[in-house]
């Protein structure tokens, strides 16, 4: 099913045998000439060769943002609102494409990115359109003599870059509304995740004018510096790790570029023994909760990755959870899926958390238990085995 999924995807997306950057309304060949190879994670196939960016990449992206910043300034709020609507528009009549291309480049389960990813990246380019449309300035009396009058402006070029687990949804959360208030971007995807973002670019290249919206792919380390030290840059938006999080706001710093940051994190959830006194629809909620490490694969900064058991009901605990870790988290997340559809990412991720909790004093268990490392190849990629660490 995946050979089908990604043959619809590149006839139906137009996929070019390699993607350039999409700059000033055009597909711009690196400057340095270099590509890299984008691969699905469901089981290794080749998807399309991406460019291998650099600083001078940047530099070309934000000449055309530059160009293009003041005339998108001046466009009414009505217009860019009818332009955004327009987005949400074309998006929705390609969620097919944009959800099999999501679960092909991320991996995540298809009825995730066709119920929840793309829907909610849709929604979010009506909800802004509808936003600034309501935007207003405000007026202040400081005295007989004195008014002030407070104008909400543009800031004009800004720089995103957003992470792997939500390609298509990060990439709407900061392009909708910076491209609402009135600001051309420079955006950079994933390395490993860029293709959804590229083909959206592709699908709506006729609606914005050229140069609003400009897509530059490669590396981290040499792309995102060159956008977030940029002087050319009024403000940094990020999402990610917490140490990248750090040294992308030192570059904008060099510059007093202001910054948004929203950086990763795990939640554990905490099981105090009386959420065992009855078995009753409160304890089916704490048992759904423990489950919830499986959303999103886990690549989600809400994810449970340490359930603090009470020892004194921890046996019985894993019991009662073991089986609805499995069939909810596991299991539903597998390659082949009920549906037939390919959805799980490779287990490299996961394998980082075991190993981080076995450094920290664990011991490794599957199903409650202790137990030696496992895998299984399941259908198409591979799936690990549902364990975890224990601490005492």
């Amino acid at each position: 099913m995946s050979q089908h999924a990604l043959d619809l995807v590149r006839s139906k997306g137009k996929l070019p045998a390699r993607y350039g950057n999409f700059i000033g309304g055009n597909w711009i060949a690196p400057a340095d000439g270099e590509y890299f190879t984008d691969y699905s994670p469901i089981n290794g196939a080749r998807l399309v060769d991406v460019a291998q960016s650099t600083a001078r990449d940047v530099e070309t992206a934000l000449d055309a943002a530059h160009k293009a910043k003041d005339a998108w300034a001046r466009m009414s709020p009505a217009e860019r609102s009818l332009l955004l609507n327009k987005v949400a528009d074309r998006m929705e009549e390609n969620l097919e494409l944009l959800a099999l291309a999501e679960t092909l480049d991320n991996g995540k389960p298809i009825r995730e990115t066709t119920g929840a990813d793309v829907p909610l990246a849709i929604d979010h380019f009506r909800y802004f359109a509808g936003c600034i449309r309501a935007e207003e300035g405000a007026i202040s009396t400081i005295d007989n003599d004195t008014i002030a009058y407070h104008f909400k402006e543009p800031l004009g070029v800004v720089g995103q870059i957003i992470p792997w687990n939500f390609p298509l949804l990060m990439g709407a959360w900061k392009i909708a509304p910076a491209l609402a208030a009135g600001n051309c971007t420079v955006i950079k995807p994933a390395s490993n995740t860029p293709l959804t973002l590229l083909i959206l670019a592709g699908l709506i290249a006729d609606i914005l004018p050229p140069g609003v919206l400009n897509v530059v792919t490669g590396p981290g380390g040499s792309v995102g510096q060159a956008i977030a030290a940029n002087p050319r840059i009024a403000k940094v938006s990020f999402t990610g790790e917490t140490s990248t999080g750090k040294q992308i706001m030192r570059y904008a710093a060099e510059h007093l570029i202001p910054q948004t940051m929203e950086l990763g994190g795990k939640s554990p959830n905490i099981f105090m023994a009386d959420v065992m006194d009855a078995d009753d629809d409160f304890f089916d909620k704490a048992l759904e909760g423990f489950a919830l490490f499986a959303f999103n694969k886990g690549e989600v900064c809400t994810c449970p990755s340490r359930a603090l058991i009470q020892e004194s009901i921890f046996d019985k605990f894993m019991e009662r959870g073991r089986p609805r870790r499995t069939d909810q988290g596991w299991r539903s997340a597998r390659p082949g899926d009920a549906d037939g559809r390919p959805s799980l990412r490779g287990a490299a991720e996961k394998d980082s958390w075991l190993h981080r909790g076995r450094q920290a004093g664990g011991r490794k268990m599957r199903d409650g238990r202790d137990a030696r490392p496992s895998r299984r190849r399941s259908g198409e990629g591979l799936l690990p085995e549902p364990d975890g660490v224990r601490w005492r």
